[in-house]
């Protein structure tokens, strides 16, 4: 047990449990009601909005996973980078768009939106289940990150021991997630954040200054994992599924139903267009923290028997953990530790309360019970909350952690197959909800067949077009396979008379 490290991750982690306790207090607003619970009243400005979010889309398992995937496959890991640089104009032009008409009818999820702009019940139900699907196992990878820096810390890896710890820090997740709603992860995010740019800053220059410098540690890494694979002949590298992994997961990211509770939470369409401007200073993190894989391989982490010890299962994510371990003193430890814990808890958080909105809403309300009160479907919300995070981490305790992971790919995939019905619909009307509906059907079977064929270990499928080999994301060319299905099938309903028209909202409503 590294007693030092140990007790100040528990002091933060205390710390941080009060107050998202407390935040109930913060900006107080009535919590029966379910746009204060699950958006915060939609009263977040500027700062509190660009900590939420960034603390919402740059997790725990980020801070662990790009790492890892740079040690393993080198220069092919920053394509997280461009992505994060892609989706921030994307967002720019269409996000404050969507807020605009939400806040007019009162739409807490994406699924609200399409049901009043389409006129399509199937449509918002499968938008629904999709963002719940998606988001449970990307739940299960942030309290995977939680249990890598425990068990770094001493605690057993195996037995009842060894899930004690997360149990207890699921029990405080959950409980102050049902008492505070979205203000406990927007409060906590200002803390998390600030103790993941405290810690990544102080890695990437104490390392190359007891490691002699950047030029030692970049010729310490093969030439094989600083670049990507060249096309040759017929195959295209791994270009082009560099481009398309960007690409795709840039469109994807702010269609997750956590990403848009928490922009949904903003006050005004003009808070969300100053984040697009600022937020790239997370993608500037995110570049150093993807260094911290070659840091870690330079520093031949791997080879030291005491890792194997601390990580146990999760060697292959032991880049920033073991970089903390082997460079810092125990109380630099525990801070480091803190923070990727933390960094679990505010999109963990998130994530739980856009799944209950999710089903509150576009499940419960619309075909259980249509007549509930305000009070009972914010009742409902709290109580999904909390059997959303029981669900991830029973996922967590019974499944094998490969499985969590697995899932996460898919769900990606299954993410990007909204972005026709949400896109178009911000900006016409010509799509007919029948026609989206058959595209998304198209586009998540193209998808779920490829990663099938991949044994559900890797998104990037090799296509074979007119005897070229195009290695790409599956869920971009599943998106492909969608707008064409979508197209032709409005097409084909439009000319035969049967589009349906109604549509809840007017122009003057995307305008802010």
């Amino acid at each position: 047990m590294n007693l030092t490290a140990t007790i100040i991750f528990v002091s933060l982690f205390v710390f941080i449990a009060v107050l998202g306790f407390v935040s109930s207090r913060w900006r107080a607003g009535d919590l029966t009601q379910l746009h204060e619970w699950g958006l915060g009243g939609r009263r977040f400005g500027a700062w509190i909005t660009w900590f939420l979010v960034g603390g919402d889309l740059y997790t725990a398992y980020t801070f662990i996973a790009v790492p890892a995937l740079v040690f393993s496959v080198g220069a092919f890991g920053f394509f997280a980078v461009p992505y994060t640089v892609l989706v921030y104009p994307l967002a720019f032009s269409m996000l404050p768009r969507l807020w605009a008409v939400s806040r007019r009818h009162n739409f807490i999820t994406a699924s609200d939106f399409i049901r009043a702009r389409f006129d399509s019940p199937s449509l918002a139900l499968v938008v629904a289940l999709t963002g719940i699907i998606a988001t449970m196992p990307y739940i299960a990878l942030q309290l995977i990150g939680i249990q890598v820096v425990i068990g770094a810390l001493g605690f057993p890896s195996h037995g009842w021991l060894a899930e004690l710890p997360l149990s207890m820090a699921f029990i405080i997740l959950a409980v102050f997630t049902y008492t505070s709603g979205l203000r406990a992860p927007a409060m906590i995010a200002v803390v998390k954040d600030l103790l993941v740019y405290v810690t990544v800053i102080a890695v990437v220059i104490v390392v190359p200054l007891k490691m002699g410098g950047l030029g030692p540690i970049f010729a310490a890494i093969p030439s094989s994992k600083l670049l990507l694979t060249p096309p040759s002949g017929n195959n295209f590298g791994q270009y082009s599924s560099f481009v398309t992994l960007a690409l795709g997961s840039a469109l994807a990211v702010m269609l997750y139903p956590h990403a848009l509770t928490a922009l949904l939470s903003a006050n005004s369409a003009d808070t969300l267009r100053r984040n697009w401007i600022y937020l790239p200073a997370y993608s500037l993190m995110l570049g150093f923290i993807a260094l911290l894989g070659y840091f870690a391989y330079a520093a031949g982490l791997d080879k030291l028997p005491e890792f194997k010890s601390y990580f146990g299962a999760y060697h292959a994510q032991f880049a920033v953990p073991g970089l903390l371990l082997h460079f810092f003193p125990p109380w630099f430890v525990g801070i480091g530790f803190a923070a990727i814990a933390i960094g679990a808890l505010v999109p963990a958080a998130i994530m739980s309360i856009a799944a209950a909105n999710l089903f509150t809403r576009n499940i419960y309300k619309e075909y259980i019970n249509p007549a509930c009160s305000d009070a009972q479907e914010s009742h409902i919300a709290k109580l999904t909350s909390l059997l959303v995070k029981f669900g991830a981490l029973l996922f967590i305790v019974l499944i094998p952690q490969q499985y969590a992971i697995n899932l996460q790919l898919l769900g990606g995939i299954l993410m990007l197959q909204i972005l026709p019905a949400v896109a178009t619909g911000l900006y016409t009307r010509w799509f007919d909800g029948k026609g989206l509906l058959l595209g998304w059907f198209a586009g998540v079977a193209w998808g779920a067949w490829m990663v099938s064929t991949l044994s559900f270990k890797g998104s990037v499928y090799n296509l074979h077009v007119f005897g070229y080999i195009i290695a790409g994301y599956a869920g971009f060319y599943a998106l492909l396979l969608n707008l064409a299905v979508a197209t032709a099938a409005t097409a084909l309903i439009r000319s035969a008379g049967f589009a349906s028209t109604a549509d809840r909202t007017l122009a003057a409503d995307y305008i802010n």
